[in-house]
């Protein structure tokens, strides 16, 4: 940082408010389409350029430059947001399939419409998650456009038969549900192959037109030119987003390896099959889960290699570098992830995330409320938000959060510590305990454990409700005492099931010796809540070791890199 650089952008910005990048130029349309391009990589980068200099004033304790460069870039980027973006959510299309088989033309539709799509500038596209959810509601459309915060919806259908494919598209107005505009595709099936694509240039230029929205020259993605391979790749895909699915992870790794063999230059499918195997990793009681990270890093350098473009495999290299514990590289990712993928919400979330774990919970919100912008109705979203809130103190805004998180479908751990943050003892108690019914899909037995009774499973709960929850030191000492056991006894010491209470509950030196030992895609979020400063959680924190524990596991060579915490601002050694 040059002296005093911040205090010109701190002007720049305030200049700037209101005010769009690259603006007022008529160039003729091919130079206003490469116009628009640099805009947002511009728009980008000064995003990335900024949060580093924040950094840096932090890390230097100047409070005040600090907090003049934070409002003058909340009050840009703020406008900026709301000025520039339509939403747009793609939702199922139907397929009237009268050939039989495994080939999913609609889901490829709709992905191949999200890649194109995305990367339009002035646009907003809803997550995925988000929009299935909001189709398999009783909802009307405006209502679901209120839901998802967009303007416009995409509906579309595939009718494959005998020798011809056609495919309907249509766009409506979310307000009042009105078609705007319509295109129909039919050709052969071999057609749309031998294309590459299925989304012809045509209805991308009309879709963007009847939304007022400029085209880019962004890279079309390209399809494998097998077809079995194809379908292979979308049953894989589609599978690897049912995490409760007795068997389904697994299954949907079979299937990305099997559409590889055929294709083993589909880079898209090598991503996919990375985000599989950190699925994998995450929802499954399996015992080599830093190897199936490797496996996963593995497959996203190789997608890489086939197309440096994919954002989304950086962040699954981001992932990886946290179980290497190389924090720095893992935020060097994150970034690359969102520098191409600026408007994916989960490379968002994978850098806000990485943020949030290394204690720059300011800097992360953003991010993590930009990743609920793009996909609202996603309760994954909100763990993260309620994390950040506790961590900054704002009680209210976290039971929001976990309370949200809880409505849509995610098991209420963060809720009832909230809850309990709050002095709510007893609510969060019952909240916590209500974690039952998830026990068996979302919640899973540890690697290797036995199956227990209801009886035990209750008896269990309960013990971790009233320790973690309760406020009562003789019940968090017993259940410290069982999480002690269950580190000595399980076959995966480091399972969540250990490091997530004990990150809770301030067990400190359990938490630094399960951290110092081994990270993995699993216990990883635990680390968020480490900078949750409020007792007994903070306990971790104030402990005489946790700077040496930061350094073992790579924190202080991150923070020496990109700046400092929230509650450390600088080097206290």
């Amino acid at each position: 940082m040059k002296e005093r650089d911040d205090v010109l952008a701190t002007q720049l910005l305030l200049e700037l408010s209101g005010k769009p990048l690259l603006a007022n130029f008529d160039l003729g349309d091919d130079l206003t389409q490469w116009l628009a391009i640099q805009r947002g990589q511009i728009e980008n980068r000064l995003r990335i350029s900024t949060q580093r200099l924040l950094s840096a004033l932090r890390a230097s304790g100047l409070d005040e430059r600090h907090e003049a460069l934070e409002q003058a870039w909340h009050g840009w980027s703020g406008i900026s947001r709301l000025r520039q973006r339509r939403g747009l959510a793609i939702l199922p299309f139907k397929q009237i399939d009268e050939v039989g088989g495994d080939l999913f033309l609609a889901d490829a539709a709709v992905e191949e419409l999200s890649s194109r799509l995305g990367g339009l500038n002035g646009l907003a596209l809803a997550g995925q998650t988000s929009a299935e959810a909001v189709a398999g509601s009783s909802l009307t459309l405006p209502e679901m456009a209120e839901k998802l915060g967009v303007t416009h919806f995409i509906e579309g259908a595939v009718h494959r038969s005998t020798g011809s494919v056609k495919l309907s598209i249509r766009l409506i107005e979310g307000a009042s549900g009105k078609q705007i505009w319509f295109d129909q595709i039919v050709e052969s099936e071999t057609y749309f192959f031998d294309q590459r694509k299925l989304i012809g240039e045509n209805a991308i230029a009309g879709l963007s037109h009847a939304m007022g929205l400029e085209r880019n020259s962004r890279p079309v993605r390209t399809m494998t030119r097998s077809r079995e391979a194809y379908a292979l790749y979308l049953q894989g895909r589609t599978l690897t987003q049912r995490v409760t699915l007795e068997g389904g992870l697994l299954k949907a790794v079979e299937l990305l390896e099997q559409a590889l063999e055929i294709d083993s230059e589909f880079a898209e499918c090598w991503t996919a099959l990375g985000e599989a195997f950190i699925h994998v990793a995450v929802y499954t009681p399996c015992l080599e889960r830093v190897a199936l990270s490797e496996k996963a890093a593995s497959c996203a350098r190789r997608a890489l290699d086939l197309d440096p473009n994919q954002g989304y495999a950086y962040a699954i290299l981001s992932i990886h570098e946290w179980t290497c514990f190389n924090p720095a590289g893992a935020l060097e990712y994150a970034l690359e992830a969102y520098r191409l993928e600026p408007h994916n919400a989960d490379v968002t979330l994978r850098l806000g995330s990485s943020l949030l774990y290394l204690g720059r919970t300011r800097e992360a919100l953003p991010y993590i409320e930009a990743a609920i912008e793009q996909d609202p109705v996603y309760g994954r979203n909100y763990v993260m938000l309620c994390v950040a809130h506790l961590n900054v103190g704002d009680l209210e805004a976290a039971m929001r959060a976990g309370q949200r998180m809880a409505d849509l479908g995610i098991p209420g751990f963060y809720l009832g510590v909230a809850q309990a943050a709050a002095g709510n003892h007893e609510t969060a108690v019952k909240t916590y305990f209500e974690t039952r019914r998830y026990v068996g899909t979302l919640i899973m037995s540890p690697p290797g454990a036995a199956e227990i009774s209801d009886e035990a499973r209750d008896f269990y709960l309960k013990t971790a409700a009233e320790g973690i929850c309760s406020g009562n030191e003789e019940a968090r000492q017993t259940y410290c005492k069982l999480i002690d056991m269950l580190h000595q006894t399980l076959l995966d010491p480091y399972d969540q099931t250990v490091a997530w209470p004990a990150v809770w509950m301030g067990h400190s030196d359990l938490v630094m010796k399960v951290y110092r030992e081994q990270i993995h895609p699993a216990n990883m979020p635990g680390l968020m809540s480490l900078w949750t400063d409020i007792d007994p959680i903070g306990r971790t924190l104030q402990h005489p070791d946790f700077m040496a524990f930061a350094e073992d596991i790579g924190m202080v060579e991150a923070w020496e890199k990109y700046g400092w915490p929230d509650l450390i601002p600088s080097d206290p050694r």
